[in-house]
């Protein structure tokens, strides 16, 4: 029996997530693009993402997203992330979730990396959201789209940053934050980092109706959008904090998801739309299964792509990082100790 090598163990800091995030957004949005089809073709091992929550702070949780994506050419890839989600860490000032990723050798199991993830959590989803609207808006290049933000946290910033690989023209962007300090800065960066026209909009409604592309991250436990006229004008919404719009709306549109076992649960929007009509007909179609080539939705009603998030886009991820990084990163010394069998 040939005699694995001795295993080892790397750790990347946020510094280096994020530098590495910001130079190659190109890369994630294929490699993102690249786990979806092995999603639809079969190749991935994707268990439900298991929720720990606090009995005396129901909105705070902590989430673990296994996963395993097949790959014909090696063992393949395989992860988890574990993200906490604590709302009240936006008044203390800092981020709501923070993340890490750990990444595991396919052959011997052992773990091989560690990694900060919050920022690979955005990441992908910020690629998710920009493969969506680029495959709802293709051949849609005619006329100028406003794009409205509503909530103006970092997952937002994120897809800000990340729009421009959608190809779709933007003419202008709005933004609303019940903070409206958050709100004038995303504005401020869309225009100096970005070079978008933008501004902030403080009515919500406004924002909604008079925007070709809405894009929810925001922290809403709940519903809060209940009225489908004010989506009369078929907007595509990119709804990634899942819990905004209540089923009436939902009803009223065509439905896209990354994959419909996730996301009808959790208490989303689309979860509440199932219990409150017992069936799920009005899922429309899947991520994965139009970038393999199926038919778009019409465009005679709203379009919403509600993504869960799947365990194995932050491990694809996690895995090109790996690949990036890892040349350049140390091994921890001595981080497996006691190795010998007998």
């Amino acid at each position: 029996m040939n005699r694995l090598p001795n295993p080892q163990f790397r750790v990347f800091t946020g510094e280096q997530i994020g530098a590495a995030v910001r130079d190659g957004k190109r890369d994630v949005l294929d490699t993102v693009e690249a786990a979806y089809r092995a999603h639809h073709a079969g190749r991935t091992v994707n268990p439900q993402s298991q929720f720990l929550r606090f009995p005396d702070a129901q909105r705070n949780r902590i989430i673990a997203l296994p996963a395993h994506i097949c790959d014909d050419a090696s063992a393949g890839v395989t992860g988890i992330k574990w993200i906490s989600s604590f709302p009240e860490n936006i008044e203390r000032g800092v981020p709501r979730a923070s993340a890490v990723l750990i990444l595991n050798d396919a052959e011997s199991g052992y773990p091989m990396a560690c990694m900060e993830a919050s920022i690979i959590s955005a990441a992908r989803t910020a690629a998710s959201a920009i493969s969506a609207l680029r495959c709802l808006t293709r051949g849609d290049t005619l006329r100028r789209r406003r794009v409205a933000f509503i909530g103006a946290g970092v997952i937002a910033r994120h897809v800000l940053e990340s729009l421009p690989l959608a190809a779709l023209p933007v003419g202008d962007i709005v933004v609303h934050d019940l903070n409206i300090g958050y709100a004038e800065s995303l504005a401020a960066r869309a225009r100096t980092h970005m070079g978008f026209d933008s501004r902030t909009e403080a009515s919500l409604e406004r924002a909604v109706r008079e925007s070709d592309v809405i894009v929810f991250a925001t922290t809403a436990a709940s519903p809060h959008l209940r009225d489908p006229d004010w989506f009369s004008h078929c907007p595509v919404v990119l709804h990634l904090s899942l819990r905004d719009l209540a089923p009436p709306i939902v009803l009223a549109s065509y439905n896209v998801v990354d994959d419909i076992d996730h996301c009808l649960r959790a208490m989303t929007s689309l979860h509440l739309t199932e219990v409150a009509t017992g069936h799920r007909r009005f899922v429309t179609t899947s991520l994965p299964h139009l970038l393999c080539g199926g038919e778009l939705p019409a465009r005679d009603r709203p379009i919403l792509f509600s993504p869960f998030g799947l365990g194995i886009l932050d491990i694809a991820v996690g895995h090109w990082l790996y690949q990036r990084l890892a040349a350049r990163q140390a091994p921890v010394p001595r981080f497996f100790f006691d190795m010998q069998r007998a």
